[in-house]
């Protein structure tokens, strides 16, 4: 998978998170948590763009390694979500598969990044 089409990838996920979102019941608890997996879920796709621009190797690997953190916590916050039974699991299981693969698309770079440094 190139760059253009991994920044398609993670901006269609970010859109797919932005939706969850707004399906959220409008109470503390829909607002608390849509707001955290809101922030983490697009600021992953932002940081792959920020990567892709990075002007040293170094650059990368932190961008990509925040991209890591921060697919990892909306990974944190499908798994709660879909634990507390607030939205349809059926929803969340592709969401989840996702952001599975974003992660492991993510971690290989880092590590191709890392041996290429050296």
């Amino acid at each position: 998978m190139d760059r253009n089409d991994m920044k398609k990838r993670t901006k269609e996920f970010a859109k797919s998170i932005i939706k969850l979102c707004r399906i959220f019941p409008n109470n503390m608890e829909g607002r608390l948590i849509g707001n955290q997996i809101f922030r983490s879920g697009t600021s992953a796709a932002a940081n792959y763009r920020a990567a892709c621009r990075a002007r040293s190797t170094s650059g990368v690997i932190s961008k990509l390694s925040i991209v890591e953190e921060e697919a990892d916590e909306t990974l944190f916050w499908l798994e709660l979500i879909n634990e507390m039974e607030i939205v349809d699991k059926a929803l969340l299981n592709s969401l989840m598969e996702e952001n599975d693969e974003i992660i492991a698309i993510i971690v290989s770079s880092i590590k191709t990044a890392r041996n290429n440094k050296k």
